[in-house]
């Protein structure tokens, strides 16, 4: 992995992880000033809260990709370390759609007259969920790549005894 290519994705990573950080400042002030009165038309409590959480899964997960990266560009992802954060990825992935899901029944009961919007988000939910089993897969590849690599250096142990 080029040096253009991490300095790059880091980047992109910073920004949002800057963004969700804003988010969750302003979604917290306002629960706590109590700034911006509710009408009744939709539950903006719970739905702050539900983003404040949201916005901690995009948050572990970003974190869980910077530390990847680390490991990519020192060479060190083909070990038993990487899968520890792939597995909080998956999580943070799977904790991501629940919090969605949340966010699709607070808003349905607003949706009466059209449920196509309820089905639309739903079927983003089920997305996120399919993400998630697509990091699975990539873990399976890894867990894959690590073994090969472990039997390569076996042999290159034995090939040097040989020799």
């Amino acid at each position: 992995m080029g040096k253009l290519t991490v300095r790059a994705l880091r980047a992109v990573l910073v920004v949002v992880l800057a963004g969700t950080v804003f988010v969750q400042a302003g979604m917290v002030w306002a629960l706590v000033s109590g700034s911006d009165p509710e009408d009744g038309s939709h539950p903006l409590t719970p739905l702050r809260v539900i983003t404040i959480l949201g916005m901690v899964s995009v948050q572990v997960a970003l974190v869980c990709v910077w530390r990847l990266v680390t490991m990519v560009r020192r060479g060190t992802v083909f070990s038993h370390t990487a899968f520890r954060y792939v597995d909080v990825m998956i999580g943070a992935i799977v904790a991501a759609a629940l919090v969605w899901f949340a966010v699709t029944v607070l808003n349905a009961p607003g949706q009466r007259d059209d449920p196509g919007v309820t089905v639309i988000m739903g079927g983003i939910g089920v997305a996120i969920l399919g993400i998630a089993l697509m990091v699975l897969v990539l873990r399976m590849l890894l867990a894959q790549a690590v073994a090969r690599d472990a039997d390569a250096a076996k042999m290159q142990a034995e090939l040097d005894e040989v020799i």
